[in-house]
């Protein structure tokens, strides 16, 4: 499963899929230029400074995304450098609303908008998403416990042989299970 080379799936390429949708960006969630029409249409809904749209965007992807400040604050200041937000300081923190320009750009791409939205959120319903941000959730808790353990020396090469062992196991039954038919008849290939 994780030794060849995957198909792309219902999620994007590889066993858990890739946000974006072409492969050579695998792991992003937008393409090149999407993001300022995010952040700008978050901001249409509320002002916020780029604490508060980072949340924004986890919660609108249920924890599956979280945008770093190393794109999101440079975004911001992109937009405000076009004329499309305007910031303050407010309670220490620079908070950013839209402008009567961006607002009006905003509009002009309406379309171009909802497609992003649809693009990058459509690919899986909430029961979905809730069952990959657990899923995820697990296996960063195994890394960590991994971590801990590597440190603290209770792991051998005998445990390691076996661990890999299950989890090699594990990987073949989830190959398994996505490859089932599913309801409609076809085989699910990632």
């Amino acid at each position: 499963m994780f030794g060849r080379r995957m198909k792309k799936g219902p999620f994007g390429p590889g066993p858990w899929g890739g946000f974006g949708h072409n492969p050579r960006q695998r792991g992003r969630m937008f393409e090149k230029g999407d993001l300022k029409y995010v952040i700008l249409d978050l901001l249409a809904e509320k002002p916020s400074h780029g604490y508060e749209l980072i949340r924004a965007l986890e919660e609108r992807f249920r924890g599956m995304y979280s945008p770093s400040p190393g794109s999101v604050y440079p975004t911001l200041q992109l937009l405000e450098d076009m004329g499309y937000a305007t910031a303050k300081q407010q309670d220490g923190k620079k908070t950013y609303e839209i402008a009567a320009e961006g607002s009006k750009f905003l509009e002009e791409n309406r379309q171009l908008v909802e497609n992003i939205w649809g693009r990058v959120g459509g690919g899986w319903s909430p029961e979905m998403g809730a069952e990959l941000h657990e899923m995820r959730r697990e296996l960063m808790g195994l890394g960590k416990l991994f971590g801990r353990e590597m440190h603290g020396g209770r792991l051998n090469q005998e445990k390691l042989r076996r661990i890999r062992a299950v989890i090699s196991g594990a990987a073949r039954q989830v190959e398994e299970i996505i490859e089932e038919p599913d309801d409609t008849g076809e085989t699910t290939s990632v």
